[in-house]
């Protein structure tokens, strides 16, 4: 299950720096998990997660399996980029292709690195981005509603569905506002929003890029964004790219020496990743045995035959029951036996919903 986070930004804001940061991570982590390269504008890094080399500890796993999440490299982005200016049909096509937007903001002075608009504004930054994104998306919702609305009164049951979202969705847009801060009633609301693929409707992560003194607490400019973020229930991380490039180039030994001497607990690479898996409304469940220990991805709401499917479909078809050990229990009970034992491992049915840190293991008929 792939899902991918698009790293987005206005030139001379830090996003290549960021992004190459992050894929000298991903080859770092190579010589310790399974890595594969996709494309060159794409790196797949592991979730950081301590939990699972607690679980693989008490299991006496041979082999440690992070689960993944994958930063997309995105076209650069103008004013205009709506209208096909500069790369502006290819930076909207990639975004369509992303779960969720990671939005590097500049939040640091530099003399010897220019602005696109000749001053240092974050919160100006945002709104051009996302202008571009929503004057995209109103343009699409116009050309679809007319044929919708003309299906609608024709007695077409979908359409009669899907007109109301659009027409709220389009309201909204005109009003200044993203798609995604719309007010939806059900799931399925939700799923006919998610269905007309509005750039506007995606989840966004707002990533301030500081200075290297910043770097611990953050400063004026990433706090007006981190005050953006709460007012939109969107996400923010404090990061220092520059900080970043350094430890992704340095042995983990020089790593802890040189974060701790900047006051930092761990790399803003590991904030990043683990704010974007959070922000895609991911969950994490593992198994364990000898030969490996392994973290899986799942979606929030996932019922365990769904959960089953993520290793494989013939467990998903045949499932069973799920034995699901809590992970406090696992770990502080000493392991799968124990846990039976302490008649803490459970066995869930097909109706049961899969939560963060479960320890699962499957029973199915092939």
């Amino acid at each position: 299950m792939g899902f991918q986070c698009g790293i987005v930004g206005l030139p001379n804001v830090g996003k290549s720096t960021l992004f190459n940061a992050l894929t000298r991570t991903a080859a770092a982590q190579a010589a310790n998990y399974p890595f594969c390269t996709i494309e060159p504008n794409t790196g797949d890094v592991a979730v950081p997660d301590p939990r699972l080399t607690a679980i693989a500890k008490v299991a006496g796993s041979a082999n440690i399996v992070p689960t993944r999440l994958t930063f997309v490299d995105i076209a650069g982005l103008v004013r205009g980029a709506s209208k096909g200016e500069g790369l502006g049909n290819q930076f909207l096509a990639n975004i369509r292709e992303v779960d969720a937007i990671a939005h590097v903001l500049r939040c640091f002075a530099d003399d010897d690195i220019t602005h696109v608009d000749g001053k240092i504004d974050p919160i100006a930054d945002a709104d051009t981005v996302e202008t571009e994104l929503m004057v995209a998306d109103m343009e699409s919702l116009e050309r679809r509603i007319a044929p919708l609305r003309k299906k609608a009164s024709g007695g077409d049951k979908e359409a009669k569905a899907v007109l109301p979202i659009m027409e709220a969705a389009l309201a909204l847009l005109q009003d200044g506002k993203p798609a995604r801060r719309l007010e939806l009633h059900s799931a399925e609301e939700r799923k006919i929003l998610d269905g007309l693929n509005l750039l506007t409707a995606k989840p966004v992560l707002y990533v301030c890029n500081v200075d290297e003194a910043s770097a611990a607490t953050g400063n004026e400019l990433s706090t007006r964004v981190i005050e953006k973020a709460k007012a939109e229930g969107a996400a923010a991380v404090v990061i220092s790219a520059a900080i970043e490039a350094e430890i992704a180039q340095l042995a983990d030994a020089e790593q802890a020496e040189y974060l701790e001497s900047l006051g930092l607990d761990e790399p803003g690479l590991d904030r990043l990743i683990r704010a974007g898996y959070e922000l895609l409304g991911l969950i994490t469940y593992f198994t364990a045995g000898p030969k490996e220990a392994r973290a899986w991805t799942v979606v929030k709401g996932t019922k365990a035959p769904g959960a089953a499917g993520v290793i494989h479909t013939d467990f998903e078809r045949g499932f069973i029951r799920a034995q699901t050990i809590a992970y406090d229990d696992f770990v502080t009970l000493g392991g799968e036996t124990a846990a039976k034992e302490a008649g803490k491992a459970r066995d869930e049915g097909k109706e049961y919903v899969v939560k963060d840190g479960d320890v699962m293991l499957f029973k199915f008929n092939t």
